[in-house]
């Protein structure tokens, strides 16, 4: 199976790398086709300009929006890695989304309306959190799901099979975090059954 992980973590000793490292691993041990894009780490621009928009409806698409596509495209599977800042994605993973979404890649409209593109695919979405789980309980869960999950992904028919949020990282003792990690362990592999 062909897995794509993306990263967005700007903190190589953060807790999001250790669920990255955990993630890869069980991947690997499974003998997944893997590959990783650490947005970071590639220095990943993130804004979308007006030259991107009208390059892609050309059909000359930036190559570096080009190359992420071909990956998007590519997997079968999708977990994606980040820390949840100020009740969001950081910003490189929502510029991400939006270079790399596009109108006539990603979706389109006919006269029915929607046209999902990317269907048959499933994610898996990893969030850390600063705050308690207590913090988000006041509808900010809900809130976090519908922008991405339904605002993005089920927006261009990727599946989301789960979305797991881990709270209080910074805070927490090493055998929480030690569950955590479990968490992610037994969920990637339900993930890839």
């Amino acid at each position: 199976m062909k897995t794509l992980v993306i990263l967005a973590s700007h903190n190589k000793n953060s807790f999001n790398n250790a669920i990255k490292d955990k993630v890869m691993e069980v991947l690997k041990a499974n003998n997944h086709e893997v590959v990783l894009r650490d947005l970071y780490a590639m220095n990943f621009n993130p804004v979308l300009t007006v030259k991107d928009q009208e390059l892609n409806i050309s059909g000359n698409t930036p190559e570096d929006i080009k190359t992420e596509q071909n990956y998007i495209s590519w997997a079968e599977k999708i977990v994606v890695i980040n820390p949840i800042w100020w009740t969001g994605m950081p910003a490189i993973l929502k510029g991400y989304f939006d270079r790399t979404l596009l109108y006539g890649y990603a979706y389109k409209f006919d006269k029915t309306g929607l046209v999902k593109l990317l269907k048959g695919k499933e994610a898996l979405i990893l969030n850390t959190t600063g705050q308690p789980k207590e913090a988000y309980q006041n509808g900010m869960y809900d809130a976090l799901n519908m922008t991405s999950d339904k605002g993005i992904y089920d927006f261009v028919g990727i599946k989301v099979h789960k979305h797991m949020y881990f709270p209080s990282v910074s805070s927490v003792s090493d055998v929480v975090r030690s569950e955590y990690l479990k968490q992610v362990e037994d969920e990637v592999n339900n993930f890839i059954q």
